[in-house]
């Protein structure tokens, strides 16, 4: 691997030479008579008053075309290989290079001046300043075969709105325009601004579509400014309708019927079906598909109510949502009406595609780990959707994994067997002892989960370990971007079955961490919100934040009385009791085409109390690895100072009940689907109560000094936001090194991290 990293560094070093001797010779293949064109400058003079010179400045920067050809530290080599790759015989590598980054030439020529100034013109007279006067002079540079263009314009004093006002009439729709326009964000004193006026159209056209009026459209709409009323540069402005507008678009529309198709097959529509009539909708389908009063919530459209178009979205994002249906297609048929009448009729049609009832998933990985391990694991997931024909959906999942330690170490030809099967079952409904109005939950209705999963996990010359875990409870969406899980119910059950003689050494050594072992009974609540700002892609700054609260052994102790015993048991299992709390928040600014640096803060603490003096090792926390400090092992970071004499019991000593990280990387593009990184992680685990076998693991005000510090470099293939992501980092701040020794860039031996995904 060292020599292809090597390769590639030479290469891109003669590349890099192969540029700076030959990209800024360019000059000699302008032909005779050609100026390159280097760009444009824009001089704009305004009454320093003016608040919105810097929004007007932008907005005429943008319509200065053509953009010159790129640079990159003051050359052309896109310019360069397209004239390259025109000789008679190019060569591989400049037809190559000129395919990827080529650039045609931009001339003097190419540029239209007289057009460029009607333009900037145009868009200032949009912009409230009329009568501006726009000039432009070209600087020729003979010597260097380069020119360019600046433009000039002095801005006028803008026009000022000093009323609005809509024309009287006594159609319907100009009652409702007066009504609705009393919320307008045009007021008085704004600059004449006609991107304003056109989202002002739009804002009454989504409004009056809201109240029914299924036909109408903005372009119906116009506005007339009158200046003849005022001898300063003032403006009133007029909305009324375009003449002929079809009386169609001038009345709402009210549904007469709700016709709903569970179980539609796309042109095989032609088979006679029963028709259900229940919530005041027709139910259409030859047998029951989907039980009316189990699709009947997620329906917004009914009968005698105006047309919505928010309905209809609402509607179709909630029927998806249920994870029964391949399409939704809500289609309304208008119903004959006179000119004369004052309302329309509309028909809705539910058109629901169902996908395929029973499905198979198999997920095959080969996994290579950072600790020598090494190994494929298969999982096969089979899901029965619309199990009782109400929505529900059943997932059966059984996975096997095997895993050996290979390599020089002293623990080499370590193997571990992992079996697991997982069944959960989603009803789309609240499932609760006091029936819940789904009318409170605006956005989406909550899903019901109940889940069942049990492991078996058998780790050569160590231990075997099996546990049993059930839960139930409910998740949601509050909006776009909110999501809560709320599980009132979360049982687990571990049981440490079978046990080495050097395991039991290590746990006799540590009764700090036999103690997390003997834990076998927890049972709590989990609560978690999400925010996902990161859906937004049409934001420069965008944020993600996931918290949790984990709480257990509460119900649990208040069931169970005391007794002289210690610690306390239930049903003759040891129970753990404690609360955790963690928050994960990311944050991510884009500065370029696929660029952006992203930024991630994650702080999380568990409480142990009453019957637990330590965490369950199962809910502790750990450092290093692929989503966490990739310059550091899985589980190799802490706690604190704490240096492992041996790697069997680093894996279990090597954790602790705070953790606090910090990670920040730099994403860009390299060719199509490849995408590279760099980054720099930093964070640890400590514990904070003192483990007389752990030497400086404790939480100390010295924290800073104690933090695992990593960087490096990736790759990542980003397939439609599938990631196969590859991240080579080395330490530079190791804290398991005595003081003044923890300094140390540790390229010689990278830690390579294969994961799915991005890390945050």
């Amino acid at each position: 691997m060292r020599f292809i990293i090597a390769n590639i560094k030479k290469a891109g070093l003669i590349l890099f030479g192969v540029f700076l001797i030959h990209s800024c010779s360019v000059k000699k293949f302008i032909p005779e008579g050609e100026l390159l064109y280097t760009g444009a400058d824009l001089e704009i003079r305004a009454d320093s008053s003016l608040k919105e010179l810097e929004e007007v400045r932008t907005e005429i920067t943008n319509v200065l075309q053509p953009k010159p050809n790129s640079k990159f530290l003051g050359m052309r080599p896109g310019l360069y290989f397209h004239y390259k790759a025109q000789r008679e015989k190019p060569g591989f590598i400049n037809r190559f290079l000129n395919k990827k980054i080529g650039e045609e030439p931009v001339y003097l020529s190419d540029v239209d001046i007289p057009r460029t100034e009607d333009l900037i013109l145009n868009r200032l007279e949009n912009r409230g300043f009329f009568y501006s006067r726009v000039g432009s002079s070209v600087t020729e540079k003979e010597k260097n075969k380069t020119a360019s263009v600046n433009y000039k314009s002095k801005l006028p004093e803008p026009y000022r709105l000093e009323t609005y006002q809509l024309d009287s009439d006594s159609l319907i729709v100009y009652q409702e325009l007066k009504d609705l326009i009393k919320d307008t964000p045009i007021e008085k004193g704004m600059r004449f601004d006609l991107p304003s006026l056109k989202m002002e159209r739009e804002r009454l056209d989504n409004e009056l579509k809201k109240r029914g009026y299924y036909n109408f459209n903005p372009d119906f709409l116009i506005f007339e400014a009158d200046t003849n009323q005022y001898k300063k540069k003032k403006f009133d402005l007029f909305l009324r309708l375009k003449k002929d507008v079809p009386s169609r678009a001038q009345i709402p529309y009210k549904i007469s019927k709700v016709n709903v198709h569970p179980n539609y097959v796309v042109n095989n529509d032609s088979q006679p079906k029963d028709t259900t009539r229940f919530d005041n909708k027709n139910f259409i389908q030859d047998e029951v598909f989907f039980k009316p009063k189990r699709l009947a919530p997620y329906l917004l459209i009914d009968e005698e109510e105006f047309y919505n178009p928010v309905d209809s979205r609402n509607t179709s994002r909630r029927i998806a949502s249920i994870g029964a249906y391949k399409f939704v297609n809500i289609r309304y048929d208008e119903i004959d009406t006179l000119a004369t009448d004052s309302l329309g009729i509309l028909e809705a049609n539910i058109f629901l595609s169902p996908l395929k009832k029973r499905a198979v998933r198999a997920e095959l990985q080969a996994v290579t780990k950072s600790n020598d391990f090494a190994g494929p694991s298969l999982a096969l997931t089979f899901s029965n959707r619309n199990l009782f024909h109400g929505g529900e959906t059943l997932n059966i999942t059984g996975k096997v994994g095997y895993e050996v330690q290979v390599g020089g170490t002293e623990q080499s030809g370590l193997n571990s067997l992992q079996l697991g099967l997982e069944t959960e079952l989603i009803f789309p409904r609240l499932l609760f002892p006091v029936p819940i109005e789904n009318n409170w939950f605006k956005y989406d209705i909550p899903k019901t989960r109940i889940g069942l999963e049990g492991n078996y996990l058998s780790r050569s010359k160590l231990f075997t370990l099996a546990s049993l875990g059930t839960n139930f409870g409910y998740f949601w969406n509050a909006n776009r971007f909110v999501t809560h899980e709320l599980n009132p119910i979360s049982v687990n059950y571990v049981n440490l079955m079978k046990t080495s003689d050097e395991f039991d050494t290590i746990l006799s050594e540590n009764p700090y961490l036999k103690s997390s072992f003997d834990q076998q009974f927890i049972a709590g609540l989990t609560y978690s919100f999400t925010y996902y700002g990161h859906r937004d892609l049409s934001r420069k700054h965008t944020f993600f934040l996931n918290s949790t609260l984990d709480i257990a052994g509460n119900t649990i102790d208040l069931i169970s009385g005391h007794s002289d015993q210690e610690p306390q048991t239930f049903l003759g299992l040891e129970y753990a009791q404690y609360v955790k709390a963690d928050a994960d928040f990311s944050y991510h600014m884009k500065t370029g085409r696929e660029q952006l640096i992203a930024a991630r803060l994650f702080a999380g603490y568990g409480l142990p109390y009453g019957n637990s003096e330590v965490m369950p090792f199962t809910k502790q926390y750990y450092a290093g690895g692929p989503y966490s400090i990739r310059a550091f092992n899985t589980r190799s970071l802490g706690p604190g100072t704490y240096d492992p004499e041996s790697e069997a019991g680093a894996y279990f000593d090597q954790s602790g009940n705070l953790r606090l990280e910090a990670n920040l990387e730099y994403r860009f593009p390299i060719y199509s689907y490849l995408k590279g990184a760099a980054f720099i992680d930093a964070g640890n685990v400590w514990n904070t109560k003192d483990n007389k076998d752990i030497e400086g693991d404790r939480f100390s005000s010295d924290f800073i000094n104690e933090l695992g510090i990593g960087t490096g470099i990736g790759l990542r293939i980003d397939i439609q936001s599938f990631v196969i992501r590859f991240d080579l980092a080395a330490p530079i701040h190791d804290p398991s090194l005595a003081e003044g020794e923890r300094w140390k860039f540790g390229y010689k031996k990278p830690v390579l991290n294969f994961a799915i995904g991005y890390p945050f």
